[in-house]
């Protein structure tokens, strides 16, 4: 492998992000298997690589979509469809998961007939004016406790609310497909799934009870990806969904889930190069030609913890890995057990960089970033 990643390096130059996309495919094919009776959306937002989006499109994925944006992407892939195949398609395998949408955004997609989620009233009424052809699944807010990244204090009605709000877009003339729920980004904590699918259980048997024909049960996202040994393992994870959603939910219900991270993390490994060197305070700092403010932007936003490898050996210290821009915010890590005798122009290589990575890098400083090569495509 290592040699592999200098070959690569030394042919495109550094920093290099470099996509496998056997490993997508082994990913979606992993998740089919474990969880065969859940539909899997792909969270383009993890990710939103347009080879990325093209490779899980030809495994027969369905699509998360945050922005319309993020929509055309995968309508790029639906031009050859006859139109009704088309729509269906849109209708079938494509949600709008973000509970807000601009006024613009339901515009343009009210001729699809969309499934768009929702989490109070206010949005209500704008997809009533702005796209009263949507089907509507509502968001609960459940518990995200162990989660790498919580989404409750954004998003999520109260269980308590939910009664109303269903209420309010039967009475509006509009349709609630579903339910759905997060519970928060790389999940270590099984039992939140639990208690969120028997929340999810109980509103539907009163959806039910009035006659509502809800089917949709959106069980989000949060599947855990192995970054270390620590990690909890997907596989138990899809025995616990697989049996509760057995006990809780009618055989008519549709399971949908929308995985990101899970589809992408493992996917791409990052080769950088030292660019500098200085030991500072008696402690050894490298300076490389990515940082925070673009691949390792998940350090950030993701509370990420980065990896780093070297490729020549040597003793290893305590050192301090930063970034190239002129921010003394751009430290990537300040504790990574690196040989002390890397010189510059030595490469390093992350791994398991794939997902919320590339997708929220910047041009800081003027910096454009790794460049992205696929291979196994």
């Amino acid at each position: 492998m290592k040699n592999e990643l200098i070959k690569l390096a030394q042919k495109h130059g550094t920093p290099l992000f470099i996509i496998d996309h056997d490993v997508i495919r082994k990913n979606f094919r992993s998740f089919k298997k474990n969880l065969p009776n859940v539909q899997a959306y792909y969270a383009v937002k993890a990710n939103s690589n347009q080879e990325i989006i093209e490779t899980l499109f030809k495994e027969g994925a369905s699509f998360d979509v945050a922005s319309y944006n993020e929509f055309m992407q995968v309508y790029k892939y639906l031009k050859l469809l006859q139109k009704s195949d088309k729509y269906f398609f849109i209708w079938d395998k494509i949600i709008f998961s973000n509970t807000i949408k601009d006024r613009d955004t339901l515009k343009k997609i009210k001729k699809y007939k969309p499934l768009v989620t929702y989490d109070n009233a206010d949005e209500v009424k704008k997809i009533k004016q702005f796209c009263p052809t949507a089907g509507l699944v509502l968001r609960l807010k459940v518990p995200d406790t162990g989660s790498q990244v919580e989404l409750s204090s954004k998003f999520g009605a109260e269980p308590g609310e939910a009664d109303d709000l269903i209420q309010l877009v039967f009475d509006s003339g509009l349709t609630v497909e579903g339910l759905s729920f997060h519970v928060g980004s790389q999940c270590t904590n099984f039992d939140n799934y639990s208690s969120a699918l028997q929340i999810t259980s109980e509103i539907l048997k009163t959806c039910r009870k009035k006659g509502y024909d809800t089917r949709i049960v959106d069980i989000g996202g949060g599947f855990p990806v192995p970054y270390d040994a620590q990690s909890p393992r997907f596989e138990q994870l899809a025995k616990v969904i697989n049996s509760e959603c057995k006990r809780l939910f009618p055989k008519d219900v549709e399971l949908i889930a929308e995985p990101g991270r899970f589809m992408v993390a493992t996917a791409a490994t990052l080769v950088s190069e030292i660019i500098g060197k200085a030991r500072r305070e008696g402690k050894i700092f490298y300076h490389i030609n990515d940082g925070v403010y673009q691949t390792f932007s998940g350090v950030v936003f993701d509370h990420w913890l980065p990896n780093f490898t070297a490729f020549r050996r040597g003793k290893k210290e305590v050192c301090t890995v930063v970034g190239p821009t002129c921010d003394s915010f751009d430290k990537i890590s300040l504790s990574e057990h690196l040989p002390g005798n890397l010189e510059i122009g030595d490469y390093l290589y992350t791994e398991n960089i794939g997902a919320y990575s590339t997708a929220s890098a910047t041009k800081f400083n003027g910096f454009d970033g790794a460049k992205i090569i696929h291979i196994n495509k």
